[in-house]
């Protein structure tokens, strides 16, 4: 297949077009800066120069590919304070793609994320968001207008994705998190710390994207999810080792003075399952566990970001 990529050249995208290459794929991937595209040349990828903002360039490729995986989304803007603003432009380029791609049959895989999916309980691929208002909601709304395009020809699909998905050159999360138990000389977690986030490494993430372009049946739920739930104090207690800094807890209440932006999402509980996903198109997570990776060193060899 020849397949579109959007975010081709991120952190997700740079793991997902060798993925797809090395599988006999064509890649046609979205470049906004020459440095995107000179790194999807040199995979092997063609390229397409623009933004999700250019609609007509998103609507010209889609439908001239064989299916698209939709991974672009603007995270400066979101983590900058503007998360509603960047959920606003991903509906604009996910509705222009759907409607290039509408009765054609053709596969159209977006990412998505299982937090705050079933709060207190393992969340399952049958969980469907709950619309609270919140700027995430909008996001969520997003992934649920994919899902309906299989009413209209399109062979749609939502891989839901752990908060944690960690590898080598990750600046996500866990990298932040690192910074800023660096910064603070304490590596911290909230409340007691029992609180779960499920992780995936990267390049199982890649390796079920390309399942789900080439197999996942219309209006799949996906989770890419490798391991259901860690701990987040043993992930402090990980990165103290480390770095050679006491592990403490930090008041729920002083959240977000310690954790700046992260605070709003470091104390979820938001444990989840892939056994349907798994079911359904026979992925199996082989790459090493969060705490195994983050024990390998490479979160630790370079400045980490604290915000």
């Amino acid at each position: 297949m020849r397949i579109f990529v959007t975010g081709a050249s991120g952190w997700i995208g740079s793991a997902v077009v060798p993925e797809l290459i090395d599988a006999g794929h064509g890649v046609v991937g979205l470049a906004r800066s020459d440095a995107s595209a000179a790194a999807l040349e040199a995979a092997g990828a063609e390229v397409v120069r623009g933004t999700v903002d250019d609609l007509g360039v998103l609507r010209d490729a889609a439908a001239a590919s064989d299916g698209v995986i939709h991974l672009a989304f603007k995270h400066d803007i979101a983590f900058s304070g503007d998360f509603q603003g960047a959920a606003e432009a991903d509906r604009r380029a996910v509705d222009t793609i759907g409607e290039a791609l509408a009765g054609s049959g053709r596969p159209f895989v977006i990412a998505s994320g299982v937090a705050g999916l079933a709060p207190g309980r393992v969340a399952t691929e049958r969980d469907m968001p709950v619309d609270d208002g919140s700027p995430v909601s909008t996001r969520m709304a997003t992934a649920q207008a994919v899902l309906g395009l299989a009413a209209r020809g399109v062979r749609s699909s939502v891989v839901r994705l752990s908060p944690t998905c960690h590898g080598d050159g990750d600046h996500g999360f866990v990298a932040t998190l690192v910074g800023i138990a660096r910064a603070k000389g304490v590596s911290g977690y909230i409340g007691d710390g029992a609180n779960r986030w499920p992780a995936v490494h990267r390049l199982d993430a890649a390796r079920l994207f390309r399942l789900a372009v080439e197999a996942a049946p219309a209006g799949s739920v996906l989770h890419g999810v490798a391991e259901e739930g860690v701990a987040i104090r043993d992930v402090a207690e990980v990165i103290g080792r480390h770095l050679g800094v006491p592990v403490t807890s930090v008041a729920p209440e002083a959240a977000a003075g310690h954790f700046t932006w992260l605070g709003g999402f470091l104390g979820l509980d938001a444990p989840a399952s892939n056994t349907l996903t798994r079911e359904l198109l026979g992925w199996e997570p082989v790459e090493p566990g969060l705490l195994a990776d983050l024990g390998k060193g490479h979160y630790f060899d370079t400045q980490a970001p604290t915000a």
